[in-house]
This record gives C-alpha cells, structure tokens and sequence, in this order.
C-alpha cells in the first residue's frame, strides 16, 4: 500500500524530487540541540526551503527556463554567503527593497516576478513556464505533506 500521494513509477517527476530532498535532509541533519532559539528556527525552515527548492529544479533538469534560473540564483546565492563569510564573519547585511515603479504593477509584471527567470520571457513562453512551475509547486507541497504525514506517526 502506497502512501496518499505518492505514484510508484520510479522516474516519475514526484519520485525524482522526493529522493533528492530526502537525500538534502539527511545531509542537513544535526543533532538537534535541547532548545531551539527563534533564531535557529528560522535559519533550519530556511535551510528545508532551500533544498526544496533545489531538489525540484534538479528533479526537472535544465529542460526548464524556471529550473535553471531558479538553480542559477541558489548556486551564486551559496557563493555570495561563502564570500561574505570569510571577509566578515559577524558582519550582517541588510537587503534594501527598491519599488522601481511607483503604485500598482501590472498582472503579467507581477507574474514576471514571481516565475524564476520570468523576467527574460515572452509572455507566451512566461505562460507556459509558469503552468509547469504550478505543477512542480503541488507536486513538492504533495511530497512534503506525505513526508510530514509519515514522520508525524
């Protein structure tokens, strides 16, 4: 019997991205100290988000202009935290949100902002990309409430 959710073709997409995040977990995993400050909370749900992220846009491949955007910010994101790391340990900097145009986007702007690598498409191609990155979203949030479901027994 198979869990809700989850197919049992081997090469399926859903396959492919729960092996790899379950594989990115096991790699994160720490013992877990007694209490956990919000501080470390937060920094552990951001450090899950992140392989989620990257164990979906490898379970798609390169196929997909969102994948390998989405792969192309998390690569120089690990580069830019390496380097900042080593020229200022306890240095933090602060992001600074810029509005470029003032009062309310357009639909297909705020679209663009949200589909990885949205910004470079057409909007034929921006449609097509954001329908397979809505896909790829339901499957991960699928994976991720089987995984919650079984580990919660």
């Amino acid at each position: 019997m198979t869990p809700k959710g989850v197919t049992l073709k081997s090469n399926s997409r859903k396959m492919k991205f729960a092996r790899r995040f379950i594989c990115t977990l096991l790699q994160m995993r720490k013992p877990r100290p007694v209490s956990l400050s919000i501080e470390e909370v937060r920094a552990r749900g951001q450090r899950i988000k992140i392989a989620a992220y990257w164990s979906m846009a490898h379970a798609v491949g390169s196929r997909r202009a969102w994948s390998r955007a989405l792969l192309f910010k998390l690569r120089n994101r690990a580069r830019y935290q390496t380097i900042m790391r080593r020229r200022s340990p306890g240095l933090k900097t602060k992001r600074v949100i810029k509005n470029d145009t003032p009062g309310e986007l357009s639909q297909t702007k705020k679209l663009r902002q949200l589909v990885p690598g949205g910004k470079t498409m057409d909007m034929c191609n921006l449609l097509e990309e954001t329908a397979h990155y809505i896909t790829c979203l339901a499957t991960q949030v699928k994976v991720m409430q089987t995984l919650a479901d079984n580990f919660s027994k």
